[in-house]
């Protein structure tokens, strides 16, 4: 795969990510999430996207690849409470135990990077919160620290001398961060993180969506009802099962300022394919255009915001 630099890390990351969520929280085969992690690797797909709160999510990563460790850019999340951490959320206390617990998961010496994962504002402007990533920093413990979340208070992260890399959810039914996030992200030189780029399949049935977050299927999926697109209308072929998931993976990576988007995946033939839709490369746009015509037109006077 094509790679692109990730901001001021001075990493080069791949357009496609793995996004380690749906291992964790489905309990996912063991055996089969280690395939699928070894064979994105093997096709060139270099960054892996996880959390400590992911459940299982960060010990299968380590079990299926850390042999592997220097051939993935590899992120987690931090700063809510867990179940094995005696210490209140966002405190530097619960951040540091976290971030050794991760390592100990991953099994590996270094996280290259740490985010603070959808924090409030106020949590931020304190400073505590981000400190402690830079302390882990400084200790080596990680590379870069970061802020996942979306809307003003992702911009508002964007702008901290401390933040390098930022992960916010843009995708054809949530925009809202293309204008605010992004322009900030791009001026201030960082990497930028899609995440839910395929907007979690909003084209599906509701009922067919996983629990852990057949919510955010479900506001997405109205919204792209409301939208009125159609993917063979915009120059993508096919059936549906194959045409949605291009067109809303091609859509985001089509954004200026985004270097990866991270997409999770339990079947070997989804992540075959998300590596081939990744490989056609951005949307005209001509096309992207009538897809943001679109949600502006669907969104009216409510001004979707992103989902955190």
């Amino acid at each position: 795969m094509n790679q692109t630099r990730f901001g001021q890390t001075g990493f080069n990351v791949t357009p496609l990510g793995f996004g380690a969520a749906q291992i964790g929280y489905l309990n996912t085969d063991r055996q089969l999430a280690s395939k699928i992690l070894n064979f994105l690797l093997d096709e060139g797909v270099n960054v892996i996207d996880t959390a400590s709160g992911y459940e299982t999510s960060e010990e299968v990563v380590g079990e299926s690849i850390a042999h592997r460790r220097d051939q993935f850019v590899l992120i987690s999340k931090c700063g809510n409470t867990l179940p094995d951490i005696s210490a209140p959320r966002w405190s530097a206390q619960l951040i540091t135990e976290t971030i050794d617990r991760s390592l100990k998961r991953l099994k590996t010496d270094r996280i290259d990077v740490m985010l603070l994962h959808s924090c409030d504002q106020r949590t931020l402007q304190t400073g505590q919160a981000l400190a402690a990533l830079v302390k882990a920093k400084e200790a080596g413990k990680i590379r870069f620290a970061g802020y996942s979340g979306d809307n003003e208070t992702a911009a508002y992260a964007a702008g901290l001398p401390d933040v390098s890399v930022i992960e916010t959810s843009v995708s054809i039914a949530d925009q809202a961060n293309i204008d605010l996030v992004l322009p900030i992200a791009r001026k201030n030189n960082l990497g930028v993180i899609a995440k839910r780029p395929i907007a979690n399949a909003a084209w599906k049935e509701i009922s067919s969506q996983p629990s852990f977050y057949k919510e955010y299927a479900r506001t997405y999926t109205e919204r792209l009802a409301a939208m009125k697109l159609s993917p063979a209308a915009l120059g993508i072929p096919g059936p549906p099962q194959t045409a949605w998931p291009e067109l809303a993976l091609r859509f985001t990576l089509s954004q200026e300022g985004v270097n990866t988007a991270i997409i999770g995946s339990t079947r070997l033939d989804n992540a075959r394919s998300n590596i081939s839709y990744a490989n056609k490369g951005p949307l005209a746009p001509s096309i992207v255009q009538q897809i943001r015509k679109a949600f502006n037109a669907a969104q009216g006077t409510q001004r979707w915001t992103g989902q955190t």
